[in-house]
């Protein structure tokens, strides 16, 4: 009851060292972040070797890892010493309550420094994250989870910046490409980052979306559970209050780009670079819907260059007003502090209800 009622007013944090099992495994939860150390948490509802048909030598559902994976734990590192320096790091970047406005920190980085290597790392958002951020600071959240779309805290001019960004390739540190990634976004993505941008609503921290996505996942399963999903990301972007800022680094299409902090659903700013693609679909796709009929591949090709420069061209989308800048790559950076900065000392009017239902 404490916590439920604490909830949104300070920060909760837990650290799983030991045990944390039955009821306690809900004070996990209830709390804004959580970590575990792989060397000795456990967290589990119920114990591996009383489901049935488990066991701990067949899956321990208990450990660190499974539950990192399964996204019910926010920091996962090796020991109880890691997991202790780490919300050490965490609480000198979060306010200390939701009235508080001290989360910031004075900045060492150029301002206008340009990021000129930011092309090559779009397709793995948490490099361009770092890049972006004063001195390369990133502080990833939920890293073993729906990893298709990367949430975490950045610093601009030492505000403190929770992010969020879909990702298309994980690249390892030797610089290879691990897994890749549709651009379609999950139901395990919407979740993910539903629940960081409440929690950042929360605090009064300001959100920045880098958005790349082509639509909805397409399998049995995911159409099970990705319209809620969906809804529960599209509200939280728009019942958020803080400063947002979305910047397009690629494609934008369908209702998928609306749910990702469109100026469409309350973002306070849309920056796109420059050769961003947005619209309600792929250009060749829109061009053989609509000559279904036609076997003239010369025809299909040509309409479909006319739909993208009409239609899902950033030029386009600008001239509609769904843009608000189309800036180049390596001027990033500043755009974004000097969005931050203009949107610092927002306030909005909302309509008087108790809360909603999404």
């Amino acid at each position: 009851y404490k916590q439920s009622m604490a909830s949104g007013v300070i920060p909760q944090i837990t650290a799983i060292l030991g045990n944390c099992g039955g009821g306690l495994s809900v004070l996990n939860t209830l709390s804004d972040f959580s970590f575990i150390s792989q060397k000795s948490g456990k967290l589990f509802v119920n114990s591996p070797n009383v489901i049935k048909g488990n066991y701990t030598e067949k899956c321990n559902t208990a450990g660190a890892e499974f539950q990192a994976q399964a996204g019910n734990v926010d920091f996962l590192y090796d020991n109880d010493e890691e997991v202790l320096a780490k919300i050490r790091e965490l609480i000198t970047i979060l306010p200390s309550n939701n009235e508080d406005d001290a989360s910031y920190d004075e900045c060492m980085d150029d301002l206008n420094r340009l990021l000129p290597n930011i092309k090559g790392e779009l397709k793995d958002t948490k490099l361009a994250l770092q890049d972006i951020s004063d001195n390369q600071y990133f502080l990833e959240v939920k890293k073993e989870y729906a990893k298709e779309m990367v949430t975490g805290f950045i610093r601009l001019n030492g505000m403190t910046i929770g992010a969020i960004a879909n990702r298309t390739e994980l690249i390892n540190e030797e610089g290879k490409v691990i897994e890749t990634y549709d651009g379609s976004l999950t139901t395990a993505g919407c979740y993910k980052a539903e629940k960081f941008v409440r929690v950042c609503d929360a605090f009064n921290i300001p959100i920045l979306t880098l958005t790349n996505v082509t639509g909805y996942k397409a399998t049995m399963e995911e159409e099970r559970t990705i319209g809620v999903a969906a809804a529960k990301l599209t509200y939280a972007f728009a019942n958020a209050t803080v400063p947002k800022v979305n910047l397009i680094i690629g494609k934008a299409f369908g209702t998928s780009y609306i749910t990702m902090n469109s100026k469409h659903i309350g973002a306070d700013l849309v920056f796109a670079i420059d050769d961003a693609q947005i619209g309600m679909m792929e250009a060749k796709l829109a061009a053989e819907i609509m000559y279904a009929d036609s076997n003239n591949t010369t025809l299909i090709e040509e309409k479909a260059s006319e739909y993208a420069s009409l239609q899902a061209s950033v030029l386009s989308a600008a001239k509609r007003g769904y843009v608000d800048s189309i800036i180049p790559a390596e001027s990033i950076r500043k755009h974004l502090i000097y969005a931050f900065e203009m949107l610092f000392t927002k306030r909005e009017g909302r309509p008087n209800k108790k809360h909603g239902t999404i």
